[in-house]
């Protein structure tokens, strides 16, 4: 009898956070707008990029099509993940933290958005650029790392140091990508004669997503200078800019130069090509 009642009270655990959770959220009308903005404009990316693929025939530009396609598409998936309380929780922060010994709202399922989003971002402005698979491969590889170990940075509540630990290790993949988009896809992007939309999508891409540690730090899971709701609105505005209107500049540019992203070389191929 005794175990079984310890064991139905620690199933009760996880669910008494989420159920917490989602009354923060639906009491919180800031919070939850910072959310809702986001399904509403998913959605409506999603029939824009329809719309504006569907001359789109190579191959090439179909797959940079279909990647972009892809992140709206898992935004307005995950976001309402968020919205139905499935991928929020609270979580009491350890000693060395602003609020130490308080339950602070977590939406952890953005981390779940960036890991399958940014990908796309990366594998469309890779194919853009026409860079070789080793190439592309290091970027979304360290860039799948970057996400996870964020996840990790903002759950971990048994040591405030080790969130940081976290913290920084996803720093340094974050730096593995930066260097990716900034030193070996540039020379790439020259040799399909794709340079100039690569050179402002790759500003735009970096400018941004420098933004989110940023907002890690000065927000609820760092050192709290701002609470929940600004944190909320601050990815949220980054997440529209950075996908959304990254994606709509991409595949404008796609649609209507459609015949030098076709003719664009591989990068091994070009790479080969000029050492000889």
């Amino acid at each position: 009898m005794i175990t079984q009642a310890t064991g139905d009270a620690s199933a009760l655990v996880a669910p008494v956070a989420q159920t917490n959770a989602v009354e923060i959220l639906r009491n919180d009308t800031v919070l939850s707008a910072s959310l809702w903005i986001n399904v509403a404009l998913a959605g409506l990316a999603i029939l824009l990029f329809v719309y504006m693929g569907r001359n789109v025939e190579t191959p090439r530009a179909r797959l940079i099509w279909v990647s972009t396609l892809l992140v709206p598409l898992v935004s307005l998936a995950s976001y309402t993940a968020l919205l139905s309380g499935l991928t929020v929780g609270t979580l009491e922060m350890p000693a060395g933290h602003a609020l130490a010994g308080q339950e602070v709202f977590s939406p952890w399922g953005r981390y779940l958005t960036w890991t399958f989003s940014t990908p796309m971002i990366l594998l469309a402005l890779g194919l853009l650029a026409g860079t070789d698979t080793a190439k592309l491969f290091t970027a979304i590889t360290m860039d799948v790392g970057m996400c996870v170990t964020g996840l990790a940075a903002a759950l971990v509540t048994q040591s405030y140091l080790l969130r940081w630990v976290f913290f920084g290790i996803s720093s340094a993949f974050f730096v593995a990508v930066l260097y990716v988009l900034l030193v070996e896809w540039p020379d790439d992007a020259a040799r399909a004669g794709t340079a100039e939309i690569f050179g402002t999508l790759k500003l735009l891409t970096v400018v941004l997503w420098l933004g989110y540690p940023i907002l890690w730090a000065l927000g609820i899971e760092g050192f709290a200078l701002i609470d929940a709701a600004v944190t909320s609105w601050g990815y949220s505005a980054l997440d529209i800019l950075a996908k959304y209107v990254f994606a709509f500049l991409l595949l404008r540019w796609v649609a209507g130069n459609e015949d030098t992203v076709a003719s664009a070389p591989d990068g091994a191929t070009a790479s080969a090509v000029a050492d000889d």
